[in-house]
């Protein structure tokens, strides 16, 4: 149980600008991993495995990608609980992302709008940070999510992709296909039939390449956007089993402000994330179940802000879930609540 109650920090942080907020913690995090402080903020974590796609996951609650861009903080993020965690997104190159401010709360909504623009310290800084951690050796599941670079051309984007594919290989449980930020221009046009078919076929081929030079087949999960009407859901859930995927997480921030609108910042640029997100998120992983049957999993993400919002992506389908803004606004206890949660519900189910 955390010794730091998160309710006693977090007026400091919101007092903070967000992105500021959001560096101090991850300094605080990076510094006291591995230490004998890192009970102040740690759980013990929820005994309840599943077997997805090869792998045994020690729980079903996992941080998402985004909150740890250069995996600095893998084992201070684990000691909280999670049964795997999620780093990246990475860049083959470092670059700065967009211009800041590029964060913004929007507390009354229990919401963010972030454009951050995958600002990373690239490949190379990521994979050291990766190698250091201890995560993996406790049994632990992680998750390396890749990207394009902003400067890289929409029809050059698959080599930024396999550049990343080729890095991450040997250091990941599972690796992540980001095609869904809504902050690298143009990236999600690469859901569409053909752009996905072609990008998907060459990561497959050099999965396949990969799996016999490292001897073993790493997992590869495609993320996708709320923002699909129900055919493209549909024809991103053949192109995925048709392309030998192994999973889809579900889903990545909105640019939809419906449920905002009115609000103060809502009208920034970029992705929202948080409650708002939990109904269209839910909706996408209900599509995604019918189509793609049984079996095939699928990773339940945005909106998860209890326990009880935890269960409504199960209900809906998924297999596993993960969290991000409501680690912000809950801290790790949402972690264990929400892991709990879901394992008296399949118990009883």
């Amino acid at each position: 149980m955390s010794l730091l109650p998160y309710s006693l920090a977090r007026p400091f942080l919101f007092g903070l600008d967000p992105e500021r907020a959001h560096e101090l913690t991850m300094l605080s995090l990076a510094r006291l991993q591995g230490t004998p402080l890192r009970w102040a903020y740690g759980n013990a974590m929820v005994d309840d495995p599943v077997v997805l796609a090869g792998l045994t996951f020690p729980n079903r609650v996992g941080l998402a990608a985004g909150l740890d861009k250069n995996a600095r903080c893998i084992d201070g993020l684990g000691a909280m609980g999670f049964g795997f965690v999620e780093v990246g997104t990475v860049t083959p190159i470092a670059q700065p992302g967009n211009p800041k401010p590029r964060m913004f709360r929007l507390p009354q909504a229990h919401a963010l709008i972030n454009r951050l623009g995958f600002n990373n310290d690239g490949l190379e800084a990521f994979i050291a940070n990766v190698k250091r951690s201890t995560f993996r050796q406790k049994g632990r599941i992680l998750g390396l999510n890749i990207g394009k670079n902003a400067a890289t051309p929409i029809e050059k984007a698959t080599s930024d992709y396999l550049v990343c594919l080729e890095g991450v290989y040997p250091h990941a449980d599972y690796v992540a296909i980001n095609i869904s930020s809504p902050n690298t221009k143009d990236l999600r046009s690469l859901q569409g039939d053909d752009a996905l078919g072609a990008l998907l076929d060459a990561v497959g081929q050099q999965r396949e390449a990969l799996a016999r030079r490292h001897g073993r087949r790493v997992p590869v999960f495609v993320k996708i956007a709320p923002d699909l009407e129900a055919d493209q859901i549909d024809a991103i859930a053949s192109a995925l089993k048709r392309q030998g995927m192994d999973g889809v997480i579900a889903t990545n921030t909105t640019t939809s402000r419906e449920a905002v609108e009115g609000l103060p910042h809502a009208q920034e640029t970029g992705g929202l994330s948080g409650a708002p997100l939990l109904q269209a998120s839910n909706r996408v992983i209900t599509r995604l179940r019918a189509s793609l049957g049984k079996g095939f999993p699928i990773i339940g993400v945005g909106g998860i802000m209890s326990a009880e919002d935890a269960v409504t992506k199960i209900d809906a389908g998924a297999d596993l879930v993960q969290i991000y803004t409501g680690l912000i606004y809950r801290g790790p206890q949402l972690v264990k609540d929400a892991a709990l949660a879901i394992k008296r519900m399949r118990k009883h189910a």
